[in-house]
């Protein structure tokens, strides 16, 4: 992540956001921060997760002395309040619009009029939302590890690649007593997510070492992936990443079911670069190969060592990348 050097923020805070437009308070604060140069091309960076906040590694993403890079930590993660490692946090204002919403309005609060968008993995879903909806406020897009959070893809993560590992599905499922699990991977995910609500503090810490167990098997056979680079996560950081999880993924990441791709047209004209690794075996390359045809000027790189955790070429491929969408737009 740290590709640039890691600088101080030269501005940071809690923004005051709400549920919808007229904006109503509902109590929660994203917290955001500035770093590199104040005059430099904007950048905002769109964490994963769901859930992840933002790593102080992440202030090196961009190069200091040629841009403003912003970054924000989600709804209810990271240093935003309130935190979902508290299980009395209600997450039912946690959902893709609002963050949508929140985007727009940190753009008018630091009085940005249009920005690169940067991330992947679920941050690449929400970029994907975002630019769908305020297409008109997007200079170019960056996204390592594209995913659009559909039914195929959630299904796939959870269930279907089950199919190369078993043993870990086994237990991933077989944690939630039978009576519970539902019918489908997605009754299975809200079930979790009740237990990462739970009162009692060992329940929610077994949850969510049983949720993160299978996430690292997934990432298991990365030249990055182990040991336990979902496991690594501690306490409320760890809490709030799987109650955050099991609220979008349940739910399908609050879209309708292909919406992203569907509409990807109307980014015609937005510069796209996507860089994908071919033995991601939790985001599967097919989902960037349709995005990359249904986005018209977009371009797909295809890393072929890389996994979901990337590797020495995809972290070249990414530079080159920033290289690029900087020369074409540089503020």
């Amino acid at each position: 992540m740290s590709r640039f050097p890691v600088t101080e923020p030269f501005d940071s805070g809690l923004l005051e956001v709400g549920v919808r437009s007229p904006r109503a308070a509902d109590g929660n604060q994203v917290y955001y921060e500035q770093v590199g140069n104040p005059e430099g091309m904007p950048v905002l960076y769109v964490h994963g997760g769901p859930g992840a906040g933002c790593s102080v590694r992440a202030r090196g993403a961009f190069d200091p002395q040629r841009h403003r890079h912003i970054l924000f930590d989600q709804r209810n993660c990271g240093r935003s309040l309130p935190h979902a490692g508290d299980p009395a946090t209600d997450l039912s204002a946690n959902t893709t619009e609002n963050l949508i919403a929140d985007m727009e309005l940190l753009r008018e609060h630091l009085g940005i009029d249009a920005w690169m968008l940067y991330g992947g993995s679920w941050g690449s879903t929400l970029i994907i939302a975002y630019a769908e909806r305020h297409p008109e406020r997007v200079t170019s897009v960056l996204i390592p590890s594209v995913t659009t959070t559909d039914r195929e893809g959630v299904y796939w993560l959870y269930e279907g690649a089950g199919r190369i590992f078993p043993e870990a599905q086994d237990r991933f499922r077989e944690y939630i007593p039978a009576a519970e699990r539902g019918e489908d991977v997605f009754d299975l995910l809200a079930a979790y997510g009740r237990l990462m609500a739970h009162p009692d503090p060992d329940v929610r810490a077994r949850t969510a070492q049983e949720w993160m167990t299978w996430e690292d098997a997934v990432i298991s056979q990365e030249a990055n992936g182990s040991p336990g680079a979902y496991s690594a996560r501690v306490d409320d950081a760890r809490l709030a990443f799987v109650r955050i999880c099991a609220h979008y993924f349940s739910n399908i990441g609050f879209l309708e079911d292909g919406e992203l791709i569907r509409n990807a047209g109307k980014l015609a004209g937005i510069p796209a670069i996507f860089v994908h690794g071919r033995m991601d075996l939790g985001c599967p390359a097919k989902t960037a190969w349709d995005l990359a045809k249904a986005w018209p000027g977009s371009e797909l790189v295809v890393i072929e060592d890389s996994g979901h955790t990337g590797s020495t070429a995809f972290e070249a491929a990414i530079k080159d990348a920033i290289e690029r969408l900087t020369a074409i737009n540089p503020g």
